[in-house]
């Protein structure tokens, strides 16, 4: 079986390691840049990579796409002129799904199959270097198939997609852009605009920036994702988004009533509702924000004992990602932060540190 992968980034790289080395499967990547080819097969993420669209997809059984969802109909229309495998199925990875299947619907295919994908798992890191085999353990793997695609088809992705030990789940195109609209796509656009006004009131002010420590930067992380990439994502889900915003700023209007009318009660209802709601949501499930897996101390303010910690925990193999002095209390009850990619290495820490007498807040 042979897999070609388009665009071996984070996801697209951990794609192939989940692939790499099972029976039968030899994957290929493709890069668009030379200087991108040698990384993938030094890593061994690849058993072999390539710069020509045509010489990946030869006789390619399972082609995905992971290129940046911006470039996806580009790369899907040059393999729609391609003499592809009787057979192949492709896949892409794209945030958003409508208007890719919508697109590939319109392609005639000779023997050739479009599955629109999504593995909802990600990484605050990007690139090759980022991708691991177990990025989508424990997340959903949403699959929308175009119409007319056969059951068997399906199930054929469906199982080498096992080797990810994602979930999988099948969502109409529609459907699937509607809701990550709302779970990530709206909140990545609220978070750059808070981070924006706060930045116009720096400009000021600059205690705005001094104070916003803790609370209000981890709310905020997700401001900070890749420009470009949020820029085509957001552009695919136009439409969604601006209905969403339209329900979010009819949301906002019923905040500045409440606070007009000094509605105490009704605020705390609104706090009530979300809060009720929000305690129902999976809490360590994979999903499309990276989960943060962070850890409070309390501890004394003793010369050493920073590094006591770390040495404790090195001593023990618990991977630790960052280390981090909080400098504003009001909004945790630690001053020391520790962060973690993997939540073994956040339950391992939790315990030992635990069981040393340390304070320890999740």
């Amino acid at each position: 079986m042979k897999i070609a992968i388009f665009g071996v980034g984070l996801i697209g790289g951990s794609l192939a390691l989940c692939f790499k080395g099972k029976p039968g499967i030899t994957v290929v990547g493709h890069a668009h840049l030379p200087e991108l080819l040698e990384p993938m097969v030094s890593r061994g993420v690849v058993d072999s990579a390539t710069l020509s669209v045509e010489q990946a997809a030869l006789d390619a059984d399972f082609i995905f796409l992971c290129v940046p969802v911006g470039q996806l109909e580009h790369y899907l229309l040059l393999l729609s002129k391609l003499p592809l495998k009787q057979g192949c199925i492709i896949s892409d990875v794209g945030s958003t799904k409508q208007s890719i299947t919508t697109l590939a619907e319109k392609i005639t295919w000779d023997g050739v199959y479009f599955i629109g994908g999504h593995p909802m798992a990600g990484s605050e890191r990007s690139g090759i270097t980022a991708a691991s085999a177990v990025l989508f353990e424990n997340a959903y793997y949403v699959l929308s198939p175009v119409a007319g695609v056969p059951e068997a088809v399906c199930q054929s992705l469906e199982r080498l997609l096992q080797y990810t030990g994602a979930q999988i789940v099948r969502v109409e195109p529609g459907m699937h852009d509607d809701i990550v609209g709302a779970i990530s796509h709206l909140p990545h656009i609220i978070a750059a605009s808070l981070v924006n006004q706060v930045r116009r009131h720096n400009e000021e002010n600059e205690f705005y920036r001094v104070l916003a420590a803790g609370g209000f930067r981890d709310i905020t992380r997700i401001a900070s994702s890749d420009p470009i990439v949020w820029r085509d994502i957001l552009l695919s889900n136009r439409d969604v988004l601006l209905g969403l915003l339209q329900e979010w700023n009819e949301q906002i209007e019923r905040f500045t009533r409440l606070l007009v009318e000094r509605d105490g009660e009704g605020i705390a209802d609104e706090f009530r509702a979300a809060g009720a709601f929000r305690s129902e949501l999976p809490e360590r499930r994979k999903g499309m924000i990276t989960p943060l897996f962070d850890l409070y101390i309390d501890v004394p303010d003793t010369p050493g004992i920073i590094g006591q910690i770390a040495t404790l925990l090195g001593d023990h193999r618990i991977n630790l990602s960052n280390m981090q002095i909080i400098e504003s209390r009001e909004d945790v009850p630690g001053i020391l932060r520790l962060s973690f990619r993997q939540e073994d290495n956040w339950e391992k820490a939790k315990k030992l540190l635990s069981e040393q007498s340390y304070h320890v807040v999740v």
